[in-house]
C-alpha cells in the first residue's frame, strides 16, 4: 500500500451489527444462496447471501433462505433467529427448473406472499478461452439460467411493489477474472435485469443488479489462495476488500422503499475499482 493510501474505518454497518431500521416491516423475500461456502468456520467471514439474510430478517422482513445445501440454509436461519427475526430454510439446485419453480411456490405458501427475491448464485471455472464445453454449460447454467428461472417464476407471483435484485460481479462490467465463462454470464445478467425489469413495470415491480468488487468473504478466501494480489488491499481505492455486509447493504437499499423509482440499473460495490 502506497504511504499516501488509507484504509477505509469499519463502521457498525461493515461489521454487521448497527441494529435494524424497520426497512422491510412486514415484507416477504426469498434469497436464493443464503448459505455460504465454508474456508474455515473459526474464522469465516459473513457471505454475502448470508449477510443479505440477515441484515433483512433485522430490517423486519421474514425471509425464506434457499440453498442447494439445506444444512447450510439451516445454520443462517439459525443465526437469524438468534438475532430474533423470522426466516425459514429451503433446499434448492438453480440447476433444476423444478426445483426453482418448488422454491418459489413454497416461499409463497409458507409466507402468504412473496414481495422479494435475491439471486445470489455463482460458480466459477478456469481460466482462458480455452474452457471445457462441459465447463463452460455448467456455469452458464447456474450463473444465468438459474437467474432467468428464478425471475420469471417470480414475476407470476410477486406483490405489486416488489423487488427483484441479481448479485452479479465487476467482472461483468470490466476485464479482470480471466474466466470467460463467469465473466460472460455476470455480464448477460445486466440482460437478463432489463428485461425483469421491463416485464415488472407492467405490476410495479422493480430488478436491478448489484455488482460487487472485491469482497472478504470465505469464496473469496478461497480465491485469494490462488490470486494472493487480489486480498492485498493495495489493489482497491479504499485500501481494503468489501465485507459481505456493505454488500448486504446495498442490496437492502434495492429491496425497500428508498429505491422506489429507482429500476434497470447497476450498482457497483467496489469502491471505485469500475469507475476511477
Amino acid at each position: 500500500m502506497s504511504k499516501d493510501q488509507s484504509i477505509l474505518p469499519l463502521s457498525a454497518e461493515s461489521r454487521g451489527e448497527a441494529p435494524g431500521r424497520g426497512r422491510l416491516h412486514g415484507r416477504r423475500i426469498l434469497i436464493v444462496g443464503g448459505g455460504q461456502r465454508s474456508c474455515d468456520p473459526e474464522t469465516d467471514p459473513v457471505g454475502n447471501g448470508r449477510a443479505m439474510s440477515m441484515l433483512f430478517a433485522r430490517e423486519g422482513a421474514h425471509v425464506a433462505v434457499a440453498d442447494a445445501k439445506l444444512e447450510s440454509a439451516e445454520d443462517t436461519v439459525e443465526l437469524i433467529e438468534k438475532d430474533g427475526g423470522n426466516a425459514f430454510a429451503i433446499q434448492g439446485d438453480v440447476g433444476k427448473e423444478e426445483d426453482i419453480q418448488a422454491m418459489i411456490a413454497r416461499a409463497v405458501s409458507e409466507m402468504g406472499g412473496l414481495d422479494g427475491v435475491v439471486y445470489n448464485v455463482g460458480i466459477a471455472g478456469q481460466t482462458g478461452i480455452d474452457v471445457a464445453v462441459d465447463e463452460w454449460d455448467r456455469i452458464i447454467d447456474v450463473n444465468l439460467r438459474g437467474a432467468m428461472l428464478v425471475g420469471r417464476e417470480a414475476l407470476n407471483v410477486m406483490e405489486p411493489g416488489g423487488s427483484i435484485v441479481l448479485i452479479s460481479s465487476i467482472a461483468g462490467l470490466t476485464s479482470g477474472s480471466q474466466i470467460v465463462a463467469y465473466d460472460t454470464s455476470k455480464a448477460a445478467l445486466g440482460g437478463l435485469m432489463r428485461y425483469l425489469a421491463r416485464l415488472g413495470a407492467r405490476k410495479n415491480v422493480r430488478a436491478n443488479v448489484v455488482a460487487p468488487g472485491l469482497v472478504d468473504t470465505p469464496l473469496g478466501r478461497l480465491a485469494i489462495r490462488g490470486r494472493p494480489s487480489r486480498g492485498a488491499g493495495e489493489n482497491t481505492p479504499f485500501g481494503r476488500q468489501a465485507t459481505g455486509w456493505e454488500i448486504a447493504y446495498a442490496a437492502l437499499f434495492f429491496m425497500s422503499d428508498e429505491s422506489v423509482y429507482v429500476t434497470s440499473q447497476i450498482l457497483a460495490v467496489d469502491s471505485g475499482l469500475t469507475g476511477m
